[in-house]
């Protein structure tokens, strides 16, 4: 960005058209920017509704799970959870918002409603708290990208702030002087080209 051009005419409309792109930027920036927050603010309403449900069914788990190591002891109940195998089918892809890569976790969840283990010697306490430990894993799932995507969106709107800040304060006033400055040097010379001519015209006569 050079602030300082020669007052040409060529120069003047290498300003203008800088002028016009920087304020088309800008807008952009501010459309992108107004975009961004609408989409953290709707994510932020649904981290939270999300983390109240994991609260409550927390709470429900926990309760069923106190109730299932009363029934059967605490030792089953932990031979029984030693055998749930470790969830390994998390895939992770990606969508883009305005640019910004929000991420996507998928995971099997074919047989999760079936338990690990058989009905002899259990209680329906230890089933109910399965199945809320169950929601729990995959409310945390879905809280865990919500929160990662707020975060990422987050970071490109503190970006995109930066930058429309930077053509509103800096760019544009910049190139809106320049073309003024240039605007007005160029009139002083057709008046000074004016006067000449003048001059040299009454002369001759």
């Amino acid at each position: 960005m050079d602030f300082k051009m020669i007052p040409t005419k060529g120069n003047l409309m290498i300003a203008k058209n800088s002028l016009a792109l920087a304020k088309q930027g800008y807008e952009l920036m501010d459309k992108k920017r107004n975009i961004l927050i609408r989409e953290l603010m709707d994510l932020i309403s649904q981290a939270e509704s999300i983390q109240k449900e994991i609260d409550s069914t927390f709470t429900k788990a926990y309760k069923m799970l106190q109730i299932a190591n009363i029934e059967m002891g605490i030792s089953t109940v932990s031979a029984f959870a030693g055998a749930v195998p470790i969830e390994n089918s998390l895939k992770i892809k990606s969508r883009s918002i305005m640019g910004t890569e929000i991420p996507l976790v998928e995971y099997d969840k074919s047989g999760k409603d079936v338990p690990v283990y058989g009905f002899v010697n259990t209680r329906a306490s230890l089933d109910l708290a399965r199945m809320e430990f169950e929601k729990v894993k995959d409310l945390t799932i879905r809280l865990s990208m919500i929160e990662n995507a707020a975060y990422r969106l987050a970071y490109n709107i503190k970006k995109t702030q930066k930058r429309a800040n930077s053509l509103q304060n800096i760019t544009i006033p910049g190139y809106d002087s320049l073309t003024r400055n240039i605007s007005n040097a160029l009139e002083e010379k057709e008046r000074e080209e004016f006067t000449r001519l003048k001059v040299i015209k009454e002369r001759i006569s």
